[in-house]
């Protein structure tokens, strides 16, 4: 019976603390190997949380699979802010291209409920508002910004 082991862990910065050397002591596993695997896979993601699944055999054999960082994490990256605003609707904390917010899109499109990349792209854009990004400069929060969302003025952007 396979074991697996869910956890959240600093992008290429795990460690063999909590969450991941608790969780996998009792399966008498390397945790070492584990960490030092997991540090070279998720190196790309580095400064960011990233969830990863670590499965474990009967043979005391592992593999590991890593997720995407959530869409927060990716929107402050893209931005480049340490931290999203303490009052998202008055200050603004950064400022986010919409090629980026199309990007990410792409990269959390198979986790997210959208049908299309447009409505994938808007869902970013709710993600940004709660974290006081504004998309191209704009002085409006992105939900408020007719020119994005059905304006049309970027729907040759926002076609997969």
């Amino acid at each position: 019976m396979a074991e697996t082991v869910e956890v959240l862990v600093p992008g290429g910065k795990a460690t063999a603390g909590p969450p991941l050397g608790p969780a996998l002591g009792p399966l008498g596993i390397n945790v070492k190997a584990v960490v030092d695997e997991i540090n070279k896979k998720t190196a790309e993601f580095n400064g960011m949380q990233v969830p990863v699944t670590v499965t474990v055999d009967d043979k005391k054999n592992f593999t590991i699979e890593v997720g995407i960082p959530p869409t927060t994490a990716l929107v402050m990256k893209e931005a480049g802010i340490a931290k999203g605003s303490a009052e998202p609707g008055a200050q603004v904390a950064g400022n986010l291209p919409l090629e980026a917010a199309v990007r990410i899109a792409r990269m959390k499109f198979d986790g997210m409920l959208s049908y299309d990349l447009k409505s994938a792209v808007k869902e970013v854009l709710g993600t940004c508002v709660s974290v006081g990004v504004t998309i191209e400069g704009g002085r409006k929060p992105p939900r408020d910004d007719p020119a994005i969302n059905d304006g049309g003025e970027y729907d040759g952007v926002l076609v997969a």
